[in-house]
């Protein structure tokens, strides 16, 4: 007997057996009938709820931003971590750590999807900027910041923190010492925050 499913349950299953696929062959050896045989689903069920593997692809990087972003919240949310820590956890919780989200960053670093990468990255910024910039306000009022434009302050920082550690991206994942080091002293000049105290709160994290 043929299964019905909510539209949303299978889309989910869908999406779900294709993360499974990409990463453990990557996406460009993944087919749709590599999808289709997981999911056990006919080609016009896949293409009801996808156009094509690229829309596949586009609703994975939403999904990872989601997730991202959602992490980063409830790093916000925890009252008893000082304000600058939270922060520095915020943005570090931007970076992906799972298979599927390094397939995907492999992907929109690639020079025919230059505009899939700017929109991971632009509904990534218009998701966290409100985080973050609650954090920078919430710095002000107990003085650890001095900031006269918190939210156009943070749209700065997220910017910044992408050129250094995102665009310095290559196959071998090098990122120069020395511009990390610059990353987090500019980032105290940008925050208002006393010196030495961004790279404080890394060491804290990192050790």
């Amino acid at each position: 007997m043929r299964v019905v499913k909510e539209a949303a349950e299978r889309r989910k299953e869908i999406l779900d057996a294709a993360e499974q696929l990409f990463a453990a062959k990557g996406y460009d050896k993944t087919s749709t009938n590599d999808i289709l045989e997981k999911v056990g689903i006919a080609r016009g069920t896949l293409y009801y709820h996808f156009k094509s593997k690229e829309d596949i692809l586009d609703a994975m990087i939403e999904r990872v931003n989601a997730s991202l972003i959602a992490r980063a919240k409830m790093i916000a949310a925890d009252t008893s971590v000082p304000v600058l820590d939270r922060i520095v956890m915020a943005i570090s919780a931007l970076n992906v750590d799972s298979d599927i989200g390094n397939e995907i960053i492999d992907q929109v670093h690639k020079p025919q999807n230059a505009l899939m990468h700017q929109k991971m990255r632009n509904d990534l910024t218009e998701g966290v900027v409100p985080v973050l910039t609650e954090l920078v306000d919430e710095g002000n009022t107990q003085g650890v910041f001095r900031l006269k434009y918190p939210k156009e302050t943070v749209e700065m920082l997220i910017l910044y923190s992408a050129i250094v550690f995102e665009d310095d991206y290559d196959e071998d994942k090098i990122r120069s010492e020395k511009r990390i080091k610059a990353f987090l002293c500019n980032t105290e000049l940008l925050l208002g925050a006393r010196e030495g105290s961004v790279q404080k709160a890394m060491r804290k994290l990192f050790r």
